[in-house]
């Protein structure tokens, strides 16, 4: 999924916010990001929503991040709650099961049971790998971890990587700071 592609939550309330406490106008805001200001007033009363890349360029002229943006926004602070037995999430091969539904700046999937280190991985956001069962091998940049259970592994964004269980009844949980998970090119 590309940047355009991507849709960000009403993130107005936060982007007025902001402009406001650094004493800036929808103007200088405007000349500050290449938006207009028509369309940045969009945003602010949540009539738009920018792309990620957008909402970059919004968060490079105000000094701050995407990310603080959206945590600042009123749809970011959400309490969800998923069951272990709640598998209306489940992806078709019945051994990935998404921990955190909808749309926010964490994902994080659990896998269980097999998985073959086929293919290898380079994503753009960091990502962290907590074994809660059994045992993985992940090859990190040439080298070879050996997780056991209640063991982590932090694998900074652009790090290449594959993994495989290596007992039975194995559970993975990934998680990784973003709206989704970039699987970035070779």
């Amino acid at each position: 999924m590309t940047d355009e592609g991507t849709r960000t939550p009403r993130v107005g309330a936060a982007v007025r916010r902001r402009r406001r406490a650094l004493d800036l106008t929808l103007a200088e805001v405007a000349a500050r990001s290449g938006l207009s200001s028509p369309f940045l007033s969009q945003i602010e009363n949540d009539r738009a929503r920018p792309s990620m890349r957008s909402l970059q360029r919004i968060a490079d002229a105000l000094d701050t991040t995407a990310v603080r943006l959206l945590a600042a926004s009123d749809e970011s602070r959400t309490v969800d709650l998923v069951r272990a037995d709640d598998d209306s999430g489940l992806r078709s091969d019945a051994r990935v099961r998404p921990v955190v539904r909808g749309r926010h700046q964490l994902h994080a999937l659990e896998f269980t049971g097999e998985q073959e280190a086929h293919r290898e991985y380079r994503h753009r956001n960091d990502e962290l790998m907590y074994v809660a069962d059994g045992a993985v091998e992940v090859e990190a940049d040439g080298r070879m971890h050996r997780l056991g259970r209640g063991d982590s592994l932090l694998l900074s964004g652009g790090v290449r990587h594959r993994w495989r269980t290596t007992e039975p009844g194995t559970r993975v949980l990934v998680v990784a700071v973003a709206e989704h998970m970039e699987v970035l090119g070779p």
